[in-house]
């Protein structure tokens, strides 16, 4: 256990609080210590959902983890597992990143789109403006679904446990190690540097 964490690892699974494990037998290669942790927005409509999804065998994606926006924990894949999250990937020298690496699903729905007056998510889902981060890093203003704090802490909480555990290396995001992908945003960023 860290600090006053109410979550542990136990064979290459997370306990207690009220963590919730599902099976995705789709996925049985075995991680030997993974050394990294990707990060990524779901783009679905809840944590629940979008962990059910990716334990479907007729989906060729999946996650070890997926932290709602209330900080619930959705195991899909042991840490001893390999997960299908990073596709053609390459970080530091090295490709094929599921062999290495601990996949991390966020829910959020990612970059939105301006209709009228109204933030709307890939889904269809519309945004409130208050749950809307502009970031104008880029070439242009962007719109992306803000990450709560809740959500942050645990994800914080959960990396740090995993680094105790495992001998990880690197956090990173979808976006660091594949130029086909986005996630997990801008707004990640600033989440936490709000929590810090």
């Amino acid at each position: 256990m860290i600090f006053n964490s109410q979550i542990s690892i136990v064979n290459h699974r997370l306990t207690g609080n009220g963590v919730v494990h599902l099976q995705c037998a789709k996925n049985t290669r075995k991680l030997v210590g993974p050394d990294m942790i990707v990060l990524h927005y779901t783009g679905g409509t809840s944590p629940m959902s979008s962990a059910l999804f990716l334990t479907r065998p007729d989906v060729a994606a999946s996650a070890h983890l997926v932290i709602g926006r209330e900080g619930e924990l959705v195991q899909l894949v042991p840490f001893n597992i390999e997960a299908w999250h990073a596709g053609r990937s390459w970080y530091a020298g090295r490709a094929e990143l599921n062999h290495y690496s601990i996949g991390i699903e966020l829910d959020n729905l990612g970059k939105l789109r301006v209709e009228g007056n109204t933030f709307v998510a890939e889904c269809g889902r519309k945004v409130k403006p208050e749950d809307v981060h502009a970031d104008c890093s880029g070439e242009e203003l962007t719109y992306w679904h803000r990450y709560t704090s809740v959500q942050v802490r645990t994800l914080v909480e959960v990396c740090k446990l995993l680094e105790s555990n495992y001998p990880i290396r690197d956090v990173v995001g979808h976006s660091d190690i594949t130029n086909r992908k986005i996630d997990p945003g801008p707004a990640l960023e600033f989440a936490l540097g709000e929590a810090f």
